[in-house]
């Protein structure tokens, strides 16, 4: 990873009394995709907008490359946004549009017309010069903003919510082009979504938010796998989320029944939350599992099969490409690998933290 190109220091912003960042602290690396994620509300717009120059924080203060430019107006920043609703310009043709930002600095006509033919092929769009935006579909106009945006050259692109009007097959087509797009042109993204696939899917890091705090951030790989609190567990794909009892290292009570983990340094006799992917809970015949249960429900979802589990009280999520037909008795196997063990929270302040969803 780069050097750290942004950095936010204890930024905090309300509006209208309400609270949006609290402390907010974060660093940026250069040449990284980095997605903020989480629910409406949670303030990953509000830290965008204040990256941008569009909102000023109350409190703290945005350092780019080393300079601080909390005050500085969004056009004199090396960055550029792409919004959700594209704000092209309907009266424009598409070369115009592009072209709009380098003609307000007054850049030459051949340096305009190569850079407008770089923009369009690096987004798959050649030979839509004369066309106007309202021929095109709303992917076509995605690529054009993000094309406007690209031919500034910013050391930055921040993009909002931009595939959120866009359709599910057009979104994921719209997902593999920004990824190849940020590695052609070698500079920093940063996404705003709500969606955890997109986040997964796209980015280098991802920062979880929720009520104003950064929840977690780190890999896709670390954020899935290895959550630090039931809030990250439940908003990054399904999980099944159970309050239990460390009884050792290594041991663990869920639901009245020892199963082994790999955590150690919880204490003896405490209690902790466990997270167990659903894709991780094995169906094995009754006798051969930890526990046992009776399958309650079931959905085809194509790549696999979703079904419920009722055992020992808790109706378990499980993901496997095997089916178990309902009112089928299985026993539950979970590799200790599997099992994430995670405090609960005990103070008001971490429990709105780590609030779950």
């Amino acid at each position: 990873m780069g050097k750290s190109l942004i950095t936010l220091e204890h930024i905090s912003k309300s509006y209208d009394g309400q609270l949006i960042l609290d402390d907010l602290n974060l660093d940026i690396h250069e040449n990284s995709f980095v997605t903020l994620l989480g629910p409406s509300g949670c303030g990953k717009t509000t830290t965008l907008r204040i990256i941008g120059g569009f909102e000023k924080p109350d409190q703290g203060r945005v350092v780019f490359d080393g300079q601080d430019i909390t005050s500085l107006a969004p056009n004199k920043r090396q960055l550029n946004t792409v919004f959700q609703k594209y704000a092209l310009f309907t009266h424009m043709s598409i070369e115009e549009n592009i072209a709009f930002g380098l003609k307000i600095k007054n850049k030459p006509d051949s340096y305009i017309k190569d850079k407008i033919r770089y923009a369009l092929k690096l987004v798959n769009l050649e030979g839509f010069e004369k066309r106007m935006p309202d021929s095109l579909s709303g992917g076509q106009q995605q690529r054009i903003a993000i094309a406007r945006a690209i031919v500034n050259e910013p050391k930055v692109l921040l993009l909002d919510e931009p595939l959120g009007a866009l359709d599910l097959k057009m979104r994921q087509d719209m997902q593999y082009e920004l990824k190849r797009l940020k590695e052609e042109l070698g500079i920093t993204f940063i996404y705003v979504t709500h969606d955890q696939e997109e986040a997964l899917t796209m980015s280098d890091h991802i920062v979880v938010m929720n009520q104003g705090y950064i929840q977690q951030e780190g890999s896709p790989e670390t954020i899935y796998n290895e959550p630090e609190n039931a809030f990250v567990a439940d908003f990054i794909g399904d999980s099944n989320i159970i309050r239990a009892t460390m009884i050792r290292d290594e041991l663990v009570d869920i639901l009245g029944t020892k199963f082994a983990c790999v955590d150690k340094g919880f204490g003896e006799n405490k209690p902790v939350d466990v997270v167990i992917r659903p894709e991780d809970v094995e169906l094995v015949a009754p006798s051969e599992g930890t526990i046992s249960g009776v399958v309650t429900d079931l959905t085809f979802k194509g790549v696999h099969y979703e079904m419920d589990v009722e055992a020992c009280g808790y109706e378990w999520l499980v993901h496997s490409t095997r089916l178990s037909e309902v009112g089928t008795k299985v026993g539950i196997k979970v590799d200790p690998f599997n099992i994430q063990i995670m405090n609960v929270p005990v103070s008001e302040d971490e429990e709105a933290i780590s609030e779950t969803i």
